[in-house]
This record gives C-alpha cells, structure tokens and sequence, in this order.
C-alpha cells in the first residue's frame, strides 16, 4: 500500500527536495580566530605542565630508592645482628641521598613551573 502511494503520479511529479538555488548551506563554516601571541602562550604553558610532569618521575624513583634501602637494613639486621649500627649509618647515608635525588626531581618541577 505504501509502495503504491509513493509512486503515485503527484509523488513523482513534486520534488521531495529544494532546489539548490534556494536551499541553505548545510554546515555553517566556523573559524577559531586567535591571536598568535594567545596560541604561543598557551602553547608554552601546556609544554610548562609536560615537563613538570616528566621532572616529577623521579619522585618515583626516589620512594623505590628508599623502599631498597630500608629493605637491604632489615636483610643486614636478620643475617648479621652484631654489625647493627655500622648498618644503620650506612642506611641514613643512602635514606639522605636517594631523598635527596627525589626533592632535586621536585625543585627542577617547581623551577620549570614558575621561574621559567
């Protein structure tokens, strides 16, 4: 029934669409007017944030230094007991360094950050 409806003789002869002479354009064009100095700015600080992102990493680095540090003076203690303090001198020396390394990581982040 609808076949036959739609192919009807008046359903032929009108046009389903408009004519391209009066039909409206489909998609208005958009364009993203920035000035350049804008687009460096932002440009330079998304590049701020992803090195501060990758300066950080070391942090990482610095917390598994000491989990290694602490868990070689528990093993020291368990396999020689009479060496304790001798191994807890060493156990501050590397504690110190390795946080030393992870706040050198965040002060080049904090510098990247605001002093740059």
């Amino acid at each position: 029934m609808l076949a036959a409806r739609l192919c009807t003789r008046a359903a032929i002869a009108r046009p389903l669409i408009k004519p391209l002479a009066c039909a409206q354009p489909v998609f208005a064009v958009r364009t993203f007017q920035t000035t350049p100095q804008a687009l460096d700015e932002s440009l330079e600080q998304a590049c701020k944030f992803i090195g501060a992102g990758c300066a950080t990493v070391g942090v990482a680095g610095s917390g598994a230094g000491i989990g290694t540090v602490f868990g070689s003076l528990v093993e020291g203690y368990a396999r020689n007991p009479s060496l304790k303090t001798q191994l807890f001198s060493y156990c501050v020396l590397g504690f110190a360094l390795s946080e030393a390394m992870g706040l050198f990581c965040l002060m080049i982040a904090f510098m990247i950050l605001f002093a740059l």
